[in-house]
């Protein structure tokens, strides 16, 4: 089984093109947007250190963490956005490095792949065979920003002034996929590359 990693900015297209490798290849598909919130989730690894640090008053009515209220405490206040950090991302990892493992047992899946926002500054190089790259020309990425999830010109350029440069993402993988055009030019791209595995 290959372990795969996928990243790339905001509005580049990863969703559409994730689910394209489940269906064709019945790959694995593993966000850590999903692990992170698996981790805070009542009885889970992250859970009392995150209530002892964050205090009560982020809970709901049924006990979990409050994704909202937390993000409020942690984004106004730096220090306290480091020691969440501290606390999830070496769970959210050991999380990945278990599915994984459990996939390698089971033995069906040719594929893994695992979607980050922070795949290089993670390290996930580490623990991934390759690492993929979705590109898009920022003037797609925005209008489809736009368009998918109603963000103004602003917030879009503002969402994506906070992610690594394109010669970062460039420099840290090993295969680029061009999304900038029509999605089944990209899906060649990913079916000759995949072709070479199979």
């Amino acid at each position: 089984m290959k372990v795969i990693g996928i990243t790339g900015g905001v509005g580049a297209g990863k969703s559409r093109i994730l689910n394209y490798l489940e269906e064709k290849y019945q790959a694995r598909i593993l966000m850590a947007d999903q692990a992170a919130h698996r981790v805070k989730e009542k009885g889970q690894s992250c859970y009392e250190p995150l209530v002892r640090l964050l205090g009560r008053e982020v809970l709901d009515e049924q006990g979990e963490i409050h994704k909202g209220r937390m993000a409020a405490m942690i984004f106004s206040e730096q220090k306290l956005l480091l020691q969440v950090n501290e606390i999830i991302h070496p769970e959210v990892r050991k999380y990945i490095l278990g599915q994984i493992e459990l996939e390698r047992k089971k033995g069906e899946a040719k594929f893994f792949f695992l979607e980050a926002a922070l795949l290089i500054e993670e390290h996930y190089d580490e623990i991934c065979d390759e690492l993929w790259y979705i590109y898009a020309e920022d003037s797609i990425r925005i209008s489809r920003l736009m368009e998918s999830r109603g963000y103004s010109r602003e917030k879009a350029l503002q969402i994506m002034k906070g992610q690594l440069l394109e010669e970062e993402f460039r420099k840290g993988c090993q295969f680029v996929i061009d999304n900038s055009g029509k999605l089944e030019t990209a899906l060649e791209q990913i079916d000759r590359k995949l072709g070479e595995y199979l």
